[in-house]
Order: structure tokens, then sequence, then C-alpha cells
């Protein structure tokens, strides 16, 4: 039976050049890119070209870019230094603004850092930019926001908030983890002063990803023991890995327009069969969305039995909360939304997905639905 993958906002297949960029690095005799020898600095070029082709599909520079291990720890590390900064004591004791609908990587940190303000979002999973900034206190460490949310698809006011951050004198953060490479991110024209990405959700490898960090702002390190990085994040740094993050990057610089495009023509085609489907409903802002996921209520039905079914028509998707499935939690984020938070299905295309993918969804969605009704599921 042919797969059809259809659960790229949770991870995206390894494109082929970021491949052959890990499979040319692993091969070439690399030493620590922190030694002064031949091997070393050998390290030391793969390293620095990566980190400039990763800088140019962000719209930053080089120097601004730290890799780390994923968009987990991009966002552990800026909410742990923003903290430090405001004179938390190992972190605790700071506060943050975090919308209800961020990801549980920003809720959960910002929660570990001190006091957070949580700022509800309408039915569309979009959060007003006056209320993010509303929160704002004397002494308040950190705002963040996403760009995009990573289960509805809806698109946040990010420039607004950054704005009103920047002439209110507090930092901001960015989640960005599912925007990079499905919109155009300018991290010198946004003006963030952080903003973490996720490496395996672009095509690139799993275990990599990096936090920009705005030119002047200096934050203590979440990883100590070593200098690397500009003493920014300790530990040798996995070379190979992050010279497959830097060729998926220089793909996407050249492709990404046309991948937007193509992403949103085929999650268009999953809405547009919506209608048809019995007691379906689409979630999230159908103006302001990211163009490579939608969002579907599948009401009455556990989400579990439906998945299940699509898989075995050959068909990954997704439901709920990216990191917390299989809690058989309710969606923060539908949660916040104030709608049903038991029963989503996630359906998100990306750079490898064919029409023949969605064909297959759109032709078995319907009877493992027409099948679990009939059982009461």
């Amino acid at each position: 039976m042919a797969r059809h993958y259809l659960d790229h906002a949770s991870t995206s297949p390894l494109r082929p050049g970021a491949v052959e960029a890990m499979v040319a690095a692993l091969g070439a005799a690399m030493g620590d890119p922190g030694r002064i020898h031949h091997e070393g600095m050998t390290a030391r070029v793969a390293l620095e070209q990566a980190r400039e082709q990763v800088a140019e599909l962000l719209g930053a520079r080089s120097r601004e870019v730290v890799f780390t291990s994923g968009a987990t720890e991009s966002i552990a590390s800026a909410v742990w230094g923003a903290a430090e900064r405001a004179g938390g004591h190992g972190g605790h004791g700071a506060h943050q603004v975090v919308p209800a609908i961020e990801h549980s990587a920003v809720r959960e940190s910002a929660a570990r850092a001190g006091r957070v303000t949580t700022v509800g979002v309408d039915g569309t999973g979009r959060v007003d930019a006056e209320e993010v900034l509303a929160a704002i206190e004397p002494d308040t460490a950190l705002v963040h926001v996403q760009w995009g949310n990573h289960e509805v698809g809806t698109i946040q006011p990010v420039a607004e908030v950054v704005a009103g951050c920047r002439e209110r004198g507090v930092l901001v953060h960015v989640d960005a983890a599912q925007a990079v490479g499905r919109v155009p991110v300018d991290f010198a024209s946004l003006g963030a002063d952080l903003l973490s990405v996720s490496g395996h959700k672009v095509g690139g490898p799993p275990g990599t990803g990096a936090l920009l960090v705005r030119r002047g702002l200096r934050l203590d390190p979440l990883l100590l023991g070593g200098d690397q990085e500009r003493a920014r994040r300790a530990g040798m740094e996995n070379v190979p890995a992050f010279a497959g993050l830097g060729a998926a990057a220089t793909e996407l610089v050249a492709t990404l327009d046309r991948e937007a495009v193509e992403q949103r023509r085929l999650t268009e085609r999953v809405l547009a069969a919506v209608p048809g489907l019995d007691g379906v409903v689409v979630y999230g802002d159908p103006d302001h969305r990211l163009p490579h996921l939608v969002c579907l209520g599948v009401l009455g039905i556990e989400p579990q039995a439906v998945l299940l079914g699509l898989d075995a028509a050959g068909i990954a998707a997704h439901s709920g909360s990216a990191c917390s499935s299989e809690s058989l939690e309710p969606s923060p984020v539908l949660e916040a939304m104030g709608v049903d938070a038991h029963r989503s299905l996630r359906i998100s295309v990306g750079w490898n997905t064919v029409d023949a993918d969605i064909d297959a969804l759109l032709q078995a969605l319907p009877k493992v639905i027409a099948h679990l009704r009939s059982l009461g599921a």
C-alpha cells in the first residue's frame, strides 16, 4: 500500500540536498571546530557556511544565529536568558507575557521562570496585539508571540506586538518554528529581539535549530561549560547536522515562494471538501493562516479512531497539540479558542507533498468518518 505523509507540521522528511550535505560532512576529515589545526579549521569553515546559509534564509546577520538542538532548546534559552537579565536568580522570578495558544515549550518554560500573564485569543486562535501589550508590567522580562500557530495555522500580529514591545523597551521573543520555510521571515525588518527556529520542520535534520539573538543583546547562556557559539551555547557543535540544515535553508531561499503557493493550493483542496463531510468543521483564521496546515473538527468522533482509520488507509495525519497527543489531554489551543478541544484532525503538507496525497485523503476520510459514525465511535 502506498503511504501518504500529511504530518509535515510535526516533522518534515529530510530534503535530498540536506542528506547530501550531511553525508559529505560525515565523510570529511573534520575535527573540533574550536581548534586551530587543519581538521578543526575545516569543521569551522563548514559550520560558518551553514550559519551564513541559515542567516540568509531568515534575513539575519550570521553572527546573530546561535545553533541549538531545536526550537525547544531555543525557546528555553530565550526564556532563561531573559529572566536572568531581568534579575531572576537561576531563571526564576521574572514576569513574562504568554498568549494562550503558544506552544507548550513556551508556556511551560515561562511558567518555570516565574510569573506569567496569559493573554486569551478569539475564536480563530488570533491574539489581539493591544491585549498583549496591555499585559506588560514594569518587571516584564519577556513577551512571547508566535508567528503562526502549530495546531490551527492562524498567523499572529507579530509585527504589531514586536513594534509595541520595542517602544516600551521590553524584550520580545517570536516562536517561528511553523512559519520558517512557509512564509518569508526577515529578522532585521521585524525588529524582534529573539526568534526560535526548528530544523526538522523545514526538511533539515532532527536535532537542529537556531535561536536568533538581536545584535547587541547579551543573554547568559542556558548551557555552560565551553565558549562555543561565541560563548552563547556550550557544547561541541554537530557540524554534519548543521551542514544539512544549511543546505535545507539554501534550497528554501530559492524555492520558498513556489513551495508556499503549492502548499496553499493543496490545503485549499482539503478546505473545499469540508462542506461535503458529515459533522466536520474548520478551525483557525480563514484569511490569516499558514499555507501548509489546516485543522478540522470532527464532531462526535474520538480523534484516535480517525487517525487509526486514516493510517490503515495509508495516510499519516495528526490530532491535538503537537507535543502532548500521547497524554490524551484536551488541546490548550482549542480550549483557548472556545471550541471542542478533544476532537481535531490536523492535515499538514510539505516540500514533497503531491496531489496524489490529497486525493488519497479525500477518498479515505469520508469513508473513515462514515464507518466510525455507524459504530457510534
